[in-house]
């Protein structure tokens, strides 16, 4: 995925925070709302089309990109069966949770001088959108769905699901449409390739939590998963979900001049999303299982494009599945919401590996994204070229920082040889040349360029006054900036533009002309994060963070599958230690359903827990069933309501929580990215 899907970060992130709920209070000239189709002039009052500059460039890369190849066309119609007649799917709360038919603009055939041609032909080809045979009579997948596919492999009595999607309604109507196409067949299986959650999130679409637990119907995930789906967003869940409005473009409409394409994907479906847990680990590197007469081999592939990740090989039809490891296009070794920085040699290793003990010999590939590869020469050309590329971002970027390149300096240096860049799938439309070679750096050297100037910063607000003063003022910056923005020089003007905005955070001439210079970068980007993170910014600078938008709430399998020592952890990051300050307890939790037992101390301003062990004179001990604990992890109950309730029991002293209570904070899941955008009334 990526995704890293916003709708799993917002579940995750509102565990312990309350449901948002927030008044609409958009202004006069505040853009449609997200999902809006805008073919026909920009979205935005004070929007720009594509400068000279821009046009020029576009034109110029429509003249030198390998537009000739056109088998990436060829194999995404391949074996084309239906489409169906709708093009929206309804959330069970009553939304509109999937809109194909929002993209269509992309269908009139023409260029648009406001993206990427490069990014706008992968948008193209993402807009497929129905039932499509991988391999004749065993294997098909369901695509436009959702931001990611879904597969069905016909076993000998029913399906085996391959990753239900986001959506719990649009797993459902996938599952509906083959059943209504290829002939009703049951469920019989279900494999999640990896822990994000646009390939679980939906799996109460497609089967019934019983006939798991009963053993009906096994459910199978890499080693890891469990941990890996649960706890990768938590600690930083908030900063994370905030983030993802600008990489996803969550609130941009969809387009030319806004939101376009996920990469892998259209975008993601907001709907009913859940978590049925695996029952069936594959723990070995390779690992051979057979369920319902279909012969799988899985290829455990952690550090990855997930933490928990793996390939499969369907032997009998000399098919390989490569999750989301190899797709169609350079994904992201850091992706810029927030995550821990991936591995581009292991990802590189990985793919090698499958090459050799799968790609030499099989007649299809296939993924969770994008569309399939048939024929093993093709195949083999994908997967070198891949490889070669995750190896050379990682090889030539240490080769520049081993002489003295900085993470500061690496965007600017580093290319992709023109041997790869002539293959589409080298492209990175997902992630960027930019910030992935940044990435690289930073996983090795960390953020530090080395220069002692940058090794302790001044924050941007308190450095900034000093630039604009010694630039001669507002007015002098203001002048220069239009002179650099109208000369097409965007990256000069947004130095000394952003200068003034973090300066001046009030003065809307600053950030209108700095969201101008924002959208041209936008619009010349082939990177879909990059696109939407330069236009989402733009569109605040204008506009303000968006308001009245709807109330979000964790989903209840999300929260039955968090262990109770990573809700103490985060407890102990929402805890402000200055108000903690001359504060101690010591806590005991008592769990009897789960014979979970934990302490819980604030000393030093700070809360830790330990799992496993009890204090011998704790200030307080609590006892309640894990069952019980759930609704107050959500904030859906207190303590103090489960114990009048019969739930749960306190010995001791009971202030201890008051105290705790008054300690915590609640995260405000829109804070300002950019200066100055923040509405007075925004959050409640």
């Amino acid at each position: 995925m990526t995704a890293r899907i916003v709708r799993g970060l917002v579940a995750l992130a509102a565990i312990t925070c309350a449901p948002l709920g927030y008044a609409h209070a958009a202004s006069p000239a505040a853009p449609p709302s997200a999902g809006t189709v805008q073919p026909s002039g920009h979205f935005h009052p004070r929007g720009k089309l594509p400068s000279t500059y821009t046009v020029e460039q576009q034109r110029a890369l429509r003249a030198s990109l390998p537009f000739e190849d056109q088998r990436d066309f060829e194999e995404s119609k391949r074996g084309f069966i239906a489409a169906p007649p709708y093009k929206q799917i309804k959330a069970e709360a009553g939304n509109v949770a999937w809109d194909m038919g929002s993209f269509e603009f992309l269908l009139q055939g023409k260029d648009f001088d406001s993206i990427h041609p490069s990014l706008q032909r992968q948008a193209v080809l993402n807009m497929g959108y129905g039932l499509y045979e991988v391999v004749p009579g065993r294997i098909w997948q369901v695509r436009g769905f959702d931001l990611s596919n879904i597969g069905f492999i016909k076993g000998d009595t029913g399906w085996i699901v391959f990753d239900p999607l986001v959506s719990k309604e649009t797993a459902a109507a996938a599952l509906a449409f083959a059943n209504e196409k290829l002939g009703e067949r049951p469920v019989v299986a279900v494999v999640y390739s990896h822990s994000h959650i646009d390939h679980f999130g939906g799996v109460r679409g497609v089967v019934d939590e019983a006939d798991v637990k009963s053993g009906k119907v096994p459910v199978i995930a890499p080693v890891g998963f469990m941990e890996h789906a649960i706890a990768e967003n938590v600690y930083a869940g908030n900063a994370m979900v905030r983030r993802a409005f600008y990489q996803y473009g969550l609130l941009l409409p969809r387009s030319p001049y806004g939101h376009v394409d996920q990469a892998i994907g259209k975008a993601s479906s907001n709907g009913t999303t859940g978590l049925i847990a695996p029952t069936r680990i594959i723990e070995k590197d390779i690992e051979e299982l057979t369920v319902d007469g279909v012969r799988m081999v899985f290829q455990n592939t952690p550090g990855t494009e997930a933490p928990a990740e793996m390939n499969t090989w369907f032997p009998q039809f000399k098919a390989f599945w490569a999750a989301e490891n190899i797709t169609a296009t350079i994904h992201n070794i850091y992706t810029l919401r927030g995550a821990l920085v991936r591995d581009a040699l292991v990802w590189s290793k990985k793919i090698n590996e499958a090459l050799y003990l799968f790609g030499r010999q099989a007649d299809v590939m296939f993924s969770a994204h994008s569309w399939p590869r048939w024929g093993n020469e093709r195949i083999q050309e994908v997967m070198r070229v891949q490889r070669d590329t995750y190896a050379n971002l990682h090889n030539d970027v240490m080769h520049a920082a081993n002489q003295g390149v900085t993470i500061n300096e690496i965007h600017n240096v580093y290319r992709l040889p023109d041997s790869l860049a002539k293959h589409w799938e080298a492209r990175s439309y997902h992630g960027s040349e930019e910030h992935n070679s940044r990435a690289v750096i930073n996983r090795y050297l960390g953020y530090w360029d080395g220069n002692p100037a940058t090794l302790v910063p001044l924050s941007p607000g308190d450095s900034a006054p000093l630039y604009v003063e010694m630039m001669g003022g507002s007015d002098r910056i203001l002048a220069k900036g239009r002179d650099l923005v109208t000369a097409g020089s965007y990256l000069l003007a947004t130095e000394i533009l952003n200068k003034l905005v973090q300066a001046e955070p009030g003065n809307q001439a600053a950030k209108d002309l700095l969201a101008d210079a924002f959208e041209q970068i936008g619009y010349q980007k082939e990177s879909s994060s990059l696109r939407n993170s330069f236009l989402a910014a733009a569109l605040e600078l204008r506009s303000g963070i968006p308001t009245g938008l709807p109330p979000r709430t964790a989903s209840p399998d999300t929260v039955r599958a968090m262990p109770v020592e990573l809700w103490l952890d985060y407890l102990g990051i929402l805890l402000d230690s200055r108000k903690a300050e001359g504060l101690a307890f010591v806590i005991n939790f008592v769990l009897p359903d789960t014979g979970g037992r934990y302490v819980l101390e604030l000393s030093s301003s700070t809360l830790t827990n330990i799992a496993g062990q009890q204090a011998g004179n704790p200030d307080l001990t609590i006892t309640i069933n894990r069952a019980d604990l759930e609704p107050v992890m959500m904030r859906k109950a207190t303590f103090a309501s489960q114990v009048a309730a019969g739930r749960a029991k306190l010995e001791g002293n009971p202030q201890v929580l008051e105290q705790l209570a008054g300690c915590l904070v609640q995260f405000d899941q829109f804070f300002e990215i950019m200066p100055g955008t923040k509405a007075a009334t925004a959050t409640p």
